[in-house]
């Protein structure tokens, strides 16, 4: 059994985690509110899990430093500035930062990075994702990751070739570019798919997420899985023995 901190534990995610951790047997110790200081109360828990807000993850990273347990980040919308602060922070301690916790995503950013590997630069690759009304970043955390699976398979930087919020005439599709497709409404809890489309043949692989608790018991297995690691930056991939 371990014990967890969970920073931004009131908010949606945060409750559904802490449900999540009980589910696997494990103990919900401490609960950070969102602008609190972590650092006094960390240092109780084995592992922290962070569903918080970009702006507070300087300060929830040096908390569990200071603290010196591993933390796994499931905040998105995170910019460049925040991807070097995880990279500090994982010379010091085990950091787990992922724009999805599911399993089943994982999994999904595995297939799309074998198919992109094998299939040429004349299939296009299109990312389509849906949220509901209430999410505030696109394209998704997810949908990134997704994308980065393929660029990185096609050896590729995605910010360079990154297609999104297409309207008007466009002109011609540009070859190798990795196109995106937002949509947002009702309760949608996830739907993502990557549509390889080549010549007069297509190939779509999907992943529909029913429930956010798929999310919270994908991070209590991630968080769980990180601790006792050296310090490093990890992945779900890691965890899943995909890396």
């Amino acid at each position: 059994m371990a014990q967890f901190g969970v920073i931004g534990h009131k908010g949606r995610m945060g409750r559904a985690i802490i449900e999540a951790i009980g589910e696997a047997g494990h103990e919900f110790r401490v609960g950070v509110d969102l602008g609190g200081d972590p650092a006094p109360l960390l240092g109780q828990c084995e592992v922290v899990v962070d569903f918080s807000s970009p702006e507070a993850l300087e300060q929830n990273l040096n908390s569990a430093k200071t603290a010196g347990i591993p933390i796994l980040i499931g905040t998105t919308g995170l910019g460049e500035e925040h991807f070097i602060m995880l990279a500090e922070a994982a010379e010091k301690i085990p950091v787990l930062q992922t724009g999805n916790t599911s399993l089943g995503v994982t999994l999904l950013a595995h297939l799309v990075k074998e198919a992109a590997s094998r299939l040429g630069s004349d299939w296009d690759i299109e990312v389509l994702e849906m949220h509901h009304r209430m999410k505030v970043d696109a394209p998704s955390g997810t949908a990134k990751l997704l994308g980065e699976a393929a660029a990185d398979a096609r050896g590729i930087d995605l910010s360079d070739n990154m297609e999104s919020g297409r309207h008007g005439q466009t002109g011609e599709r540009r070859e190798g570019a990795i196109g995106f497709a937002t949509l947002r409404g009702g309760t949608v809890a996830g739907e993502h798919s990557v549509i390889f489309a080549g010549a007069e043949e297509r190939l779509t692989l999907s992943h529909t997420a029913e429930n956010r608790m798929i999310f919270a018991r994908g991070a209590v297995r991630g968080a769980s899985w990180l601790i006792g690691r050296q310090a490093g930056r990890y992945s779900m991939n890691d965890v899943l023995g995909l890396a």
